[in-house]
């Protein structure tokens, strides 16, 4: 039954109901405390359950408390350890588990991202997409012992995302605790996801002989941006096949030194890029009769949403803690912030039912939204009982896409558009004189 402070808290405040049922009907107790048992090999479960961990940390990952500690004294009777123990039980998380939970966190979602509209949309038809790419988890503090003497930023790792463009959701994860070990070391398990019908899209430092036939020889196909190190041969001579908005396109047949035979196409670009490259080169083996060249150029352009969704995470969530120094510790933060960023896609999805697809991609805040969240969710916990967000987790899939578009209708979407910017103006050259560092606000503006 839902109380009449419940129904406060949907007219004011409805994308923080959205974000706590979605929580509570695909992240529940049991579910996640399975999850831990299947999938720990060195952990084991004494008192501090894993469900318990993952609510903990998933109210910092998302800026409704400011640290661990912090969260750890709100929430120290439902933790039941004291903070040591706690923070030893997430240090010692291993990275299968982090990789697990981001997988599990994906197919909770999806179930229900499909009953909505705009929740699989198609990018290349009769193909599944995925696009890969890696990130390093920013520098920690110097608190563990072995680096107090160490000047140098400590970086606790590295991971491999892979992002379902079609359902905007990250289906995969690889974590590597080792920040300077090479990204290619994590090539053969990334293979081993590879379906047949999946199209891989990367960036050059995923352009390897042994990658990209690894993806052919499953039956996948890539768009990955050609390595100056990857040697060829050719097959024919490259020759214009049109022009889109970026530039004029070219293609040519090469083959791999693996025997694998690809089409190279080059775009030769209108604008010159940030780093100054005037022409961008990938390697595809789509079919040419199924996928002109022109296609294969726009397609490699996707590849800029795993980019955004880095960015996200890295705005609005706090995916790297400064104070967590221990690998697994910051492997498991960052990937919270995927579970977290799945969420806010979840919430997106409904919203696009609702308001408009080109609306919500084009002028929605990712920060303003999560910011409302972040506002009126510990008061929301408070003032509404745990057993009222129990019916959620019963409801069919169609039921609750049903309740997401009744909240969703009700969320003031003016509040929560991007700020619009004027073009910047070319900025003038400061005159700086070192005898004078210092300036008087006061008698700039007197004098103006």
């Amino acid at each position: 039954m839902i109380s009449e402070i419940f129904e406060r808290f949907v007219e004011q405040t409805p994308l923080t109901v959205m974000v706590r049922a979605i929580m509570e009907r695909s992240f529940g107790k049991e579910q996640l405390d399975k999850l831990f048992e299947e999938t720990a090999e060195e952990q084991y479960t004494k008192t501090l359950l894993f469900s318990n961990v993952v609510g903990l940390m998933s109210l910092v990952v998302c800026g409704m408390y400011p640290s661990v500690g912090a969260a750890y004294q709100a929430y120290k009777k439902v933790v039941g350890v004291s903070k040591v123990a706690m923070y030893a039980k997430i240090n010692g998380l291993e990275p299968k588990i982090s990789q697990a939970l981001v997988r599990y966190s994906s197919e909770q979602v999806s179930g229900i991202k499909t009953e909505f509209k705009q929740g699989n949309k198609s990018i290349l038809a009769g193909y599944e997409v995925r696009i890969v790419d890696g990130n390093h988890i920013g520098s920690t503090e110097h608190r563990l012992k072995v680096l107090r003497e160490e000047s140098a930023g400590a970086l606790p790792g590295q991971a491999i995302a892979v992002l379902d463009p079609q359902r905007e959701l990250v289906v995969d994860v690889f974590p590597l605790e080792d920040a300077h070990a090479q990204e290619r070391t994590m090539f053969p398990l990334i293979l081993e996801t590879v379906k047949a019908g999946q199209v891989w899209i990367a960036d050059r430092n995923f352009c390897t002989k042994d990658f990209l036939t690894g993806i052919s020889e499953r039956g996948g196909c890539f768009v990955v941006r050609e390595h100056l190190n990857l040697k060829w041969t050719e097959v024919t001579a490259r020759q214009e096949v049109g022009k889109n908005e970026s530039g004029t396109i070219f293609e040519q047949q090469v083959k791999l030194d693996s025997g694998l035979c690809v089409r190279r196409i080059t775009i030769q670009l209108e604008k010159q890029t940030r780093h100054g490259d005037w022409q961008v080169t990938v390697l595809t083996n789509l079919l040419e009769a199924e996928v002109s060249a022109l296609v294969v150029s726009e397609l490699y352009l996707e590849r800029w949403q795993i980019e955004k969704m880095f960015q996200v995470i890295t705005d609005t969530f706090n995916c790297e803690l400064k104070t967590l120094g221990y690998p697994k510790a910051a492997l498991f933060v960052f990937c919270m912030a995927l579970v977290a960023f799945n969420i806010l896609s979840t919430v997106k999805a409904a919203l696009k039912e609702v308001h408009g697809a080109e609306k919500i991609d084009a002028e929605l805040s990712s920060y303003y939204v999560v910011e409302e969240v972040q506002s009126t969710f510990r008061g929301m916990e408070v003032a509404i009982k745990s057993e009222e967000w129990a019916c959620f987790s019963e409801m069919t899939v169609t039921a609750f896409a049903d309740m997401l578009r009744t909240w969703a209708a009700k969320v003031n979407l003016k509040r929560f558009l991007k700020s619009s910017r004027a073009a910047k103006k070319p900025q003038k050259k400061k005159t700086y004189d070192p005898k004078h560092p210092h300036l008087s606000t006061f008698r700039l503006l007197s004098a103006q």
